[in-house]
Parts: structure tokens; C-alpha cells; sequence
């Protein structure tokens, strides 16, 4: 298990998110952006544009995925 914060993919806020893989913390990452922005919260709102745009064009955004795999990598496990 692995900790990545809001901040540390892109957010506003130090929102700790916990996972065995990257790609769990970054759908727990797309999974706060959005609730975020749901509930009113602006701060948030060019985030999860950003998120969305990745989610659209996944080829365009292989430099982000990857540097998070990598920051990923590189935590200690808890």
C-alpha cells in the first residue's frame, strides 16, 4: 500500500489516497476530482478538466501517466 496526495497528481489539496497500484490511486484521484467539483467545491475545477482531458486522450497524456507510475514506483509501501 502506497500514498499519493491530490497534490502530488495534479490537485488543489494534500487529500491522501491509498493503493496497491498506480492506477488505483489515479481512479481514486478522478474519483475525488469529481465528487469535489460535484459538490461545489471550484478549487478543484481545473483539476478535474485536466483529468477528463486525459481521460479523452490517453495517447496525448502517456508523459503524465507515466511520471505518475514512476512517482508511484518509488514511494516506500506503508
Amino acid at each position: 500500500m502506497k500514498t499519493m496526495t491530490c497534490r502530488d497528481l495534479g490537485g488543489p489539496c494534500t487529500l491522501e489516497h491509498r493503493a496497491d497500484s498506480a492506477d488505483a490511486i489515479i481512479q481514486a484521484q478522478d474519483r475525488h476530482l469529481r465528487d469535489a467539483v460535484k459538490s461545489g467545491d471550484t478549487t478543484h475545477q481545473e483539476a478535474r478538466d485536466a483529468m477528463k482531458g486525459r481521460w479523452l486522450h490517453p495517447k496525448k497524456s502517456l508523459d503524465w501517466y507515466n511520471g505518475v507510475k514512476n512517482a508511484f514506483a518509488a514511494l516506500p509501501a506503508a
